[in-house]
Formats: C-alpha cells, structure tokens, sequence
C-alpha cells in the first residue's frame, strides 16, 4: 500500500520524467547550481585579472592568453558537473519511480486475490 506522497511522487514523475530524459534537459537543469559551484573561482580570476594585472602576470608568469582558457576549462567543469548531477538524480528518481511502481502493482495484486 503506498501512502499520499508516494502516490503524489509517481504522478510527478511520470509528468515530468521524459522531459529530464535528453542531456540538453539534464544540462538546463543543473546549470544553475554547476554555475554557482564555479563562480567563485570565476569572480577570483576576474577581481585579480582587473585590479591586479602586473601583479597576476608577475606572480604566475604566464601570458593573458591563459585567462580565457581557464574560464573555458571552467565552463567545461560546470557543464559536466551540470550534466552528471542531474542525470544521478534522474537515475536515483527512476529507482524509486520503479520501486513503488512495484510495489503498487504486487498491492493490487494482493488485493485481489484477498
């Protein structure tokens, strides 16, 4: 017997399942917190790049050219970790989705034999 958020979770699910489905969906889904993950180091880059050029270039010694490919590199971070953590949680939502779709069947199965 499933309780009522169960109940609610399968019918969500089933609503909104599919559209979670593509990797342009799951990329959508968890650019925000993948963006949050990396803007700190991008604020970084960028507070020390603008108020402190001689300064960064000195220290690091490397040329400007790099700037642009550490934000690239960290754009590549935060779109594969937008990926790959909305597609684990698909993965987890499907299990429990066909768990209690499960357990719903062998209930009704129960029932009807009782």
């Amino acid at each position: 017997m499933l309780n009522e958020k169960e109940k609610q979770f399968i019918s969500q699910w089933e609503k909104d399942r599919e559209g979670l489905d593509t990797v342009g969906g799951k990329i959508m889904r968890g650019l925000p917190m993948a963006l949050l993950f990396s803007l700190p180091v991008i604020l970084l880059i960028a507070v020390i790049y603008l108020f402190f050029p001689e300064w960064y270039t000195k220290i690091s010694g490397i040329t400007e050219g790099t700037v642009i490919t550490i934000l690239i590199a960290l754009l590549g971070s935060a779109l594969f970790f937008a990926y790959f953590r909305m597609h684990y949680k698909w993965e987890v939502n499907e299990q429990y989705y066909l768990e209690l779709k499960s357990r719903e069947g062998l209930s009704e199965t129960s029932e009807k034999h009782s």
